[in-house]
């Protein structure tokens, strides 16, 4: 053992550079109990876990495993991927109970987002959840983005400025802390980063006036984390994605931007990062860049994977290839997050929680976004028929959506079928017969077998309903075309109560 400056020895600070290593890492885990190696790691200096919609069966339950968790760390940051709308893991197995980004920006009423954010945030510090990795703030300029879409509140930049900021101030007047994604912007891709390594061609003027802009709104409005891309901005970096970029983590996000909070990367197993750098290298050169959590655990959920992600920082530490300072730096963010999300949670008086709830309001929301062309007339006799694309990995498969389990709880006799690629309109007449056929798709625009299928269909059976349940791109077609603006399940009670006639 070696004296070092100030009395500490150096398996003192070999001790605190372990736990600095831990303290960054935000993992996930299997199961809807905590496994003893989480709970094991937790008592060791891990700081933060990851939630997914695999570790939730009912809010009791989730409020059972915080708790478990909080046992070992009172002030454990518990995070989760709950956007609302399509992306929703508080609510995996059923559909949200609220509707989505883009259905919020479609009613553009501010007050409303902040009221809807701050009810789902209620609903995830009851149940012991202190970190969502939400908003969305990325601006969604491509139609054609196979990973955004619904998520983003809209097109118009300062549409989702507005909103990004309405909704960080909501989530957290609920004590839970807000983590804005995707830095620099997410929107103007046509490539998932679950797959591969997007790239944006903007150049700096467009976007310093498109992207940036909701996350200066963001920051303004006091988030407390924000998320970065794995995507490639050759005018702010020509060689990293922005997850491991000093010049944008670092030089952009703090200094020019004069962002202090904690600074989140996307999932680290995602192939933009694990098949080009792998997620140890990965990790490493994220910290040095300017990143303060590492976020891995959507697909890599095991002890052994902590286990590598914090041997790799100690090594590069020990090698000369991190700063030291730079990791203990890190670590001290993860641990003032966690230090806030404690005392927000001391500062909720008993009964605080209830007192502000607002269970309807994601139906209301819904409601209010429905874009409606045609006229509406009560269908008595439907079919309704879901021509279903294949989901991004955001969304998952997982979660079920549409029309036909809310009109059929309004319409007794209602009839349905799931369509994949390559079916026809034929196919769905032959299913139908005479009944009425209502529609469904998901961003008919990026599918030609859905604008086909619904065209052929529409001219065999002018009385179609069509229900747009992505966003609504493609021209309005049938005798009533209904916009929901996303497919959570409170999307489709409000087209089903429309066609209902309710």
């Amino acid at each position: 053992m070696t004296v070092l400056a100030h009395g500490v020895t150096s398996s003192d600070a070999d001790d605190e550079l372990t736990r600095d290593a831990l303290a960054v890492l935000q993992p996930g885990f299997e199961g809807t109990t905590a496994p003893a190696w989480l709970l094991r790691r937790i008592g060791r200096g891990l700081t933060a876990v990851g939630l997914f919609g695999r570790n939730i069966a009912s809010p009791g339950q989730l409020a059972a495993l915080t708790a478990q968790l909080r046992a070992e760390r009172d002030d454990v940051l518990v995070a989760i991927d709950e956007e609302g709308g399509d992306v929703t893991r508080l609510e995996v197995r059923g559909g949200s109970s609220f509707p989505g980004n883009l259905a919020l920006g479609a009613v553009d009423d501010t007050g409303l987002t902040r009221d809807v954010a701050r009810e789902l945030g209620r609903r995830l510090a009851e149940c012991g959840v202190n970190l969502n990795w939400a908003p969305s703030a990325d601006v969604n300029s491509n139609p054609d983005n196979p990973v955004i879409g619904v998520r983003s509140f809209g097109a118009d930049t300062h549409l989702a400025a507005r909103h990004t900021a309405a909704y960080v101030e909501g989530l957290q007047a609920a004590g839970v802390a807000a983590c804005t994604k995707h830095f620099p912007g997410h929107g103007d891709t046509n490539v998932d980063s679950h797959h591969a390594l997007p790239r944006i061609d903007a150049d700096l003027d467009t976007l310093a006036a498109r992207e940036l802009v909701p996350f200066k709104a963001a920051i303004g409005a006091g988030t407390k984390a924000v998320m970065s891309a794995h995507i490639l901005v050759p005018a702010l970096d020509p060689t990293r994605p922005a997850t491991l970029s000093p010049q944008i983590l670092t030089g952009l996000l703090r200094k020019e931007l004069g962002y202090e909070g904690l600074i989140v990367t996307d999932g680290m197993e995602m192939n933009a990062i694990a098949g080009t750098y792998g997620i140890e290298r990965g990790s490493v050169l994220a910290i040095a860049a300017g990143a303060d959590a590492i976020c891995v655990g959507g697909g890599l959920a095991d002890e052994a994977t902590v286990l590598r992600l914090q041997g790799a920082l100690v090594a590069a530490v020990r090698e000369g290839a991190l700063p030291a300072e730079r990791l203990a730096d890190a670590a001290a963010r993860v641990r003032a997050l966690a230090s806030w999300t404690r005392q927000a949670r001391a500062a909720a008086a008993p009964g605080a929680q209830q007192e502000g709830s607002a269970p309807g309001i994601g139906l209301a929301a819904a409601r209010r976004a429905l874009v409606i062309t045609g006229t509406a007339a009560p269908v008595g006799d439907p079919y309704v028929a879901t021509l279903a694309p294949v989901a991004n990995i955001a969304v998952g498969d997982e979660t079920p959506w549409g029309v036909a389990a809310e009109l059929a709880a309004l319409v007794p006799g209602t009839a349905s079928g799931v369509y994949a690629e390559g079916a026809t309109a034929a196919d769905v007449l032959a299913a139908a017969g005479e009944r009425t056929v209502v529609l469904v798709v998901r961003d008919a625009h990026r599918h030609p077998w859905m604008a086909q299928a619904m065209a052929a269909l529409v001219e065999a059976r002018p009385e179609t309903v069509v229900v747009e349940m992505g966003v609504p791109r493609a021209e309005p077609r049938g005798a009533l075309h209904i916009a929901t603006h996303g497919a959570s399940r409170v999307c489709g009670r409000a087209a089903a109560e429309l066609i209902a006639g309710v």
